[in-house]
């Protein structure tokens, strides 16, 4: 399997697995993640997940896999706007699917939005299980990005489709040299200020720069069967969205 940068960006240190570490960097923060997921992008997030949703909105899944659900905010919207039968949110860290748990709660969707904690490498769930897998914002958290994918595909049903949000870098001027210095100065210094957590925002600019984008993340997609995968992107290329299909 092809190793990608965002795989060797650990939060911590060099002796324990990635996904160790990032469960434990995401349940630290869990109580201010939201207020800072918000700030840190001026609200747009809530924009790139309406396109996101959007793309599935034709085809109505009827049952959604939400992989790295964190606090649950794309699987409320898709609630809200597609109407499925069930979305099941699934994330390494339990501290953010107990913030998850009560916003869904405080919604009146808990019979509609259940939670699950699973190792995206490893999913729990049989073969063609899901109308729709998505992940928005986590797929450069994977440990393994290629064995995550490869996850995704064998959950969904034939038929069925993927979606994913992630996080890119501007590639042209004045954009790229603009975003550099927000994600080296801003983020770092917001994240420590709100969250009192200087590693998670050191690690996450790190991670968005080598995380794989553009042809080469849908080049994977199609490498591990699926069929029109694309990608769009928004905000003068700071979130990439892509979709494909299983046949």
């Amino acid at each position: 399997m092809t190793q990608y940068g965002s795989e060797t960006i650990l939060p911590y240190n060099k002796e324990e697995q990635k996904g160790t570490q990032v469960k434990r960097m995401f349940d630290s923060i869990a109580e201010t993640y939201d207020q800072l997921n918000h700030t840190l992008s001026f609200g747009i997030d809530k924009i790139w997940r309406r396109k996101g949703i959007a793309f599935l909105r034709p085809f109505s899944p009827k049952t959604i896999l939400d992989i790295a659900t964190g606090t649950g905010d794309l699987a409320i919207s898709m609630y809200k706007k597609l109407r499925p039968d069930h979305i099941v949110g699934a994330d390494i860290s339990l501290g953010m699917m107990e913030v998850g748990r009560k916003k869904v709660a405080a919604a009146g969707y808990s019979e509609y939005i259940s939670f699950e904690q699973q190792d995206c490498t490893a999913l729990t769930y049989e073969e063609n299980s899901f109308d729709a897998v998505t992940a928005a914002f986590g797929v450069r958290n994977f440990e393994n990005i290629e064995q995550g994918i490869s996850e995704m595909y064998r959950v969904l049903k034939p038929g069925g489709h993927i979606m994913i949000l992630e996080l890119s870098t501007p590639e042209h001027f004045p954009m790229r040299q603009l975003y550099q210095i927000y994600s080296k100065t801003v983020i770092p210094f917001i994240g420590r200020l709100l969250s009192k957590e200087k590693v998670a925002y050191n690690y996450l600019p790190a991670s968005i720069k080598v995380v794989p984008q553009g042809k080469v993340m849908t080049d994977l997609l199609t490498r591990q069967g699926f069929k029109q995968a694309r990608v769009r992107t928004f905000t003068f290329g700071i979130c990439s969205l892509y979709t494909g299909s299983k046949e």
